[in-house]
C-alpha cells in the first residue's frame, strides 16, 4: 500500500512536469513566432527598400545611335567665346533702288496682257511684253493711229513750209510754227512706233526679274503714266529695322545684324549675304518714337521682299561667354532647357537661365558648365524620346 501511493505520487509529478514543459514550449513557440513575424516584416520592408532602390527613376533618357543618325543629331561642345551683344526689334525687307522698276501705261486703252493668266512671281525677261493697249474700239480713238496721222501731216507741213520760206511766202515765224509741229509730232509718233502691233500698243519690261504687283486687270482702263505692273530683280535687298529711341546711342556701335523672317524658321545672318549698314536716322518720325536703320544684302535665299521680320542688330562683343545655338534650347511652362549627351545612347534634360539672344545664339547664365555635349538639331525628337523611353533599371552612368 506504501509503494502504490508513492507511485502514485510520482507519476502525479511526472504529468504536472511535462504539462509545465509543454507550456514552456509553447510559450516559446509563440514568443519564437512572434519573432519570426517580426523578423520577416524587417526583412520584407529591407526587400521593398531594395526593390524601390533598384527601380528608382532616372533623369537619363534612351536614345539610341540609329535614331540619333536617322534624325540626323547633332551636338556642341560648351565652351566660352566671343558673344555678340543684340537689340531686338522688328523690320521689313525691301527692294533695293534699281533692282525694281514699275511698268506704266504708254497710252490711254484697254489692257490686255500677253498672258492672261499671268500672276505675282512669274518671271519675265528684258524687253518682254508684259501687256498691250488698245484703243480701236473707244470713242477718242486710237492713239496710235492718230499719232502716226498727226507726223504724217505735220511732216507735209514742215516740207511745204521750207519751199515758201525760202520764196519769202511765209514768214520766218509761220516757219519756225510748222517746224515745231513737226518735231512734236514726230517725237510722239516715234516714242510709240517701235511698239506699235496690229492688237495695239505693246509694253515691255526693260529688266529680267519677276512680277511683284500686279496693279491691273485684264481689260481694264488705263491712261497714260498708270502703273500696270512691277517688276523685281530680287538679286539686292534691303533691311529696315525701326529702333526705339531708348537705344539711340547704342546705334553708332551696331557693325551687323539678324534676322529671321515671319514666313520662316531660319535665321539668316547680313554677314553670310555680303551685307552692310548703310544707315541710321538722327532722329525719330513724327508720328512714332523709332528710329530707321537700314542694311543692304545679296537675296542668297528665299527672302521675299516685303515680308515683316525680326531683327537682331548686334553691337559689342563679350568674351568668355557660355551660349548655345537657338535651336537647342526648349521652353516649358515659362523655364528653359536644354538636352545634354551623356554618352553614345544616354542623355538628359537640363534647365538652364537665358541671357541675351541675339537671334543666332542665346547667352547662358547659369546650368552649363564648360565640356557639356549640348544637343543643337534633332532637340525635338530627343525631347518625345524623355516622354516615352527611359533608360532600363540598373543602367548607371555618373556625369
Amino acid at each position: 500500500m506504501k509503494t502504490y501511493i508513492t507511485g502514485l505520487f510520482v507519476a502525479i509529478a511526472i504529468v504536472v512536469t511535462g504539462c509545465n514543459s509543454g507550456h514552456n514550449n509553447s510559450q516559446k513557440s509563440e514568443e519564437k513566432h512572434e519573432h519570426t513575424e517580426s523578423d520577416g516584416h524587417d526583412h520584407d520592408h529591407d526587400h521593398d527598400h531594395d526593390h524601390e532602390k533598384e527601380g528608382e527613376s532616372t533623369d537619363e533618357i534612351a536614345f539610341s545611335q540609329e535614331q540619333a543618325k536617322l534624325v540626323g543629331l547633332m551636338t556642341e561642345t560648351v565652351s566660352p567665346g566671343a558673344f555678340y551683344q543684340a537689340i531686338k526689334t522688328s523690320g521689313r525687307i525691301q527692294a533695293s533702288q534699281g533692282n525694281e522698276v514699275v511698268i506704266v501705261a504708254t497710252s490711254n486703252g484697254i489692257v490686255s496682257f500677253t498672258n492672261p493668266s499671268i500672276t505675282d512671281g512669274a518671271a519675265v525677261n528684258a524687253g518682254q511684253s508684259v501687256v498691250v493697249i488698245s484703243a480701236k474700239k473707244l470713242l477718242e480713238g486710237d492713239p496710235a493711229v492718230k499719232a502716226k496721222i498727226a507726223y504724217e501731216t505735220a511732216l507735209k507741213e514742215y516740207q511745204r513750209a521750207e519751199g515758201l520760206v525760202k520764196d519769202k511766202i511765209i514768214s520766218a515765224k509761220d516757219f519756225e510754227q510748222a517746224k515745231l509741229q513737226y518735231e512734236t509730232a514726230k517725237t510722239t509718233y516715234e516714242a510709240q512706233a517701235p511698239n506699235v502691233t496690229d492688237s495695239g500698243v505693246s509694253v515691255a519690261s526693260p529688266i529680267s526679274g519677276y512680277i511683284k504687283n500686279r496693279w491691273v486687270a485684264q481689260g481694264e482702263y488705263v491712261s497714260v503714266g498708270q502703273p500696270i505692273v512691277t517688276v523685281s530683280q530680287n538679286r539686292r535687298l534691303q533691311l529696315r529695322a525701326e529702333v526705339s529711341e531708348n537705344n539711340f546711342k547704342a546705334l553708332k556701335h551696331i557693325n551687323g545684324a539678324n534676322f529671321k523672317p515671319a514666313y520662316d524658321d531660319v535665321t539668316y545672318k547680313l554677314s553670310d549675304l555680303n551685307g552692310h549698314l548703310l544707315s541710321y536716322g538722327k532722329s525719330s518720325g513724327d508720328q512714332d518714337f523709332y528710329i530707321p536703320v537700314t542694311f543692304e544684302f545679296d537675296n542668297l535665299g528665299d527672302i521675299i521682299p516685303g515680308a515683316f521680320t525680326e531683327v537682331y542688330l548686334l553691337s559689342g562683343v563679350q568674351e568668355n561667354v557660355i551660349s548655345v545655338p537657338v535651336t537647342s534650347i526648349t521652353e516649358e511652362q515659362g523655364l528653359y532647357f536644354v538636352y545634354l549627351q551623356l554618352d553614345e545612347e544616354g542623355y538628359k534634360k537640363q534647365e538652364v537661365t537665358l541671357g541675351q539672344n541675339n537671334g543666332e545664339r542665346v547667352q547662358i547664365l547659369s546650368g552649363l558648365e564648360e565640356g557639356d555635349d549640348v544637343v543643337v538639331k534633332g532637340v525635338y525628337q530627343v525631347k518625345l524620346a524623355a516622354i516615352s523611353s527611359i533608360m532600363p533599371e540598373g543602367h548607371s552612368h555618373s556625369h
